[in-house]
């Protein structure tokens, strides 16, 4: 995790390619257009790419793309979910809260102790991975909050030689760009509910740290009405808090 970054002319132009391409393929229940995932396979060789929104503390998956499909039964599923907790390798973005790390196995084992690990012998080995390499990245807002949710995008082999630091170098300086098309497919997926004016002109107060007394009085109605407001924006931008509708109708804008 610690060598240099580097990539040559021609790697750069490739990754610029990948994330510049206007893509139509948008699935509709999360992840991103295939047509990326499969450029990035040609750029990184790999046997399969998994992109998934994971979340441990439900022990659960809340979209899945693999390319090609190669999904295991359930009982595999159940399998890895038993194991997880175990593999330091997987661990890891939970543990350290580290979202921008580009990993393998390799940092944590040596060969001889990954292969002796549960999660290799029970699932990895069973699914025919031999080396995987990821990155992970935040949830998109809004974010539905809870321990242990972001989302995953996994390179695997099933046979050859492992990753390489120029793969490890090309997948941390695509990580931005796939995290921005990652969050354009969302807002893609889930335009934000449009507001009316006077719903705008509160928000942008909310956003500014007013309470809701002080927005009051910013407007020249009372406080249930302000209270009224916000009910019916969290209606629409199908939120429950101040912060969650900031977000949700104003994703742009810095923290």
């Amino acid at each position: 995790m610690t060598a240099p970054v580097t990539a040559s002319e021609r790697d750069l132009r490739a990754l610029a390619r990948i994330v510049s391409e206007d893509r139509p393929d948008l699935p509709a229940d999360g992840g991103l257009p295939a047509s990326l995932l499969a450029d990035l396979m040609s750029q990184i060789r790999c046997d399969v790419v998994v992109f998934q929104g994971f979340d441990s503390g439900r022990q659960t998956h809340w979209f899945v793309q693999e390319i090609p499909s190669t999904l295991g039964s359930e009982d595999l599923n159940r399998t890895y979910w038993q194991h997880y907790r175990d593999s330091q390798f997987d661990m890891y973005p939970i543990h350290t809260g580290d979202l921008r790390s580009v990993i393998n196995p390799a940092d944590f084992y040596s060969a001889r102790q990954w292969h002796s690990t549960a999660m290799y012998t029970d699932f990895d080995r069973l699914m025919g991975i031999k080396h995987c390499l990821m990155l992970c990245l935040p949830e998109a807002p809004p974010s539905t909050a809870g321990p242990g949710r972001h989302v995953r995008l996994t390179l695997d082999r099933r046979s050859g030689p492992d990753f390489s630091e120029r793969d490890r170098a090309l997948l941390t300086l695509l990580r931005p760009h796939l995290h921005q098309a990652y969050l354009d497919a969302e807002r893609r997926r889930h335009p934000v509910p449009r507001l009316t004016p006077r719903h705008s002109e509160l928000l942008h107060l909310v956003a500014a740290g007013h309470t809701n007394a002080q927005i009051a009085r910013r407007l020249g109605v009372s406080e249930g009405t302000v209270r009224k407001h916000l009910e019916n924006i969290y209606a629409r931008l199908h939120v429950s808090s101040r912060t969650a509708a900031v977000t949700r109708a104003f994703p742009d804008r810095d923290p």
